[in-house]
C-alpha cells in the first residue's frame, strides 16, 4: 500500500514530448534495463576516471525547449564544462545520448529522436539494438549526423567524444 507520503514523492512520468506530441511509452523490459545497466557502468568508470563529466539514466527528462521537447534518453553524458544544465532535470543539451531500441521504440528512436537530437547539437548519439548485439556511434558533423563507429560481438566500439573509451561490443549483450 503507497501511502500519501509516498505518492506526493512520484512526481515523474515517462511521457515524453516531441515537437509539442506527447509520447507515453510502456517501461523498458529487463533485457533493456540490463543491457542499459552494463554500457552505464562502463560510461561510468571511464567518464569518473578521467574526471570528464557525469553520466545519468533514465527516467530522467532532458528539456531542450519547455513543453515542446522533453525526452529521457536511455543514457545521458554530460561533459564536466557542460555541467551548468543539470538542475532539477537536465535543461539544456547534452553531450551524448544513448538510446536502446525495442519494436515498440524503434520509430521513435531511430527517426524522431534521431533529427531532434541533430537539430538541437547533440554532439554524439548511440543507437543500441538488443536484436542484433550491435553498437552505432554517430557524430555530428556540419550539423548532420555521421556514422562514426559500429560494431557487433568481440568487435570494439569507440567513441570520439569519450576518446578513449573503447570495448567490445559483445560486453553488453552476455
Amino acid at each position: 500500500m503507497i501511502h500519501k507520503e509516498e505518492a506526493i514523492l512520484q512526481d515523474w512520468d515517462l511521457t515524453q514530448i516531441i515537437n509539442g506530441k506527447e509520447i507515453m511509452s510502456p517501461s523498458p523490459k529487463s533485457s533493456h534495463q540490463k543491457i542499459s545497466k552494463k554500457l552505464q557502468r562502463i560510461m561510468d568508470g571511464y567518464v569518473e576516471n578521467e574526471k570528464l563529466g557525469e553520466v545519468f539514466n533514465a527516467p530522467l527528462d532532458v528539456i531542450f525547449e519547455e513543453n515542446i521537447n522533453r525526452v529521457q534518453p536511455d543514457l545521458i553524458f554530460i561533459s564536466r564544462d557542460n555541467l551548468g544544465i543539470v538542475k532539477d532535470w537536465i535543461r539544456g543539451v547534452p553531450d551524448l545520448l544513448v538510446e536502446i531500441i525495442s519494436k515498440s521504440s524503434f520509430h521513435l528512436d531511430t527517426i524522431e529522436k534521431r533529427e531532434l537530437y541533430e537539430r538541437y547539437g547533440v554532439k554524439e548519439y548511440w543507437i543500441v539494438w538488443p536484436e542484433y548485439a550491435a553498437i552505432e556511434v554517430y557524430v555530428l558533423e556540419n550539423n548532420r549526423y555521421k556514422l562514426f563507429s559500429t560494431a557487433t560481438d568481440d568487435q570494439v566500439i569507440q567513441s570520439k567524444l569519450l576518446d578513449g573509451l573503447a570495448f567490445s561490443a559483445g560486453q553488453l549483450f552476455e
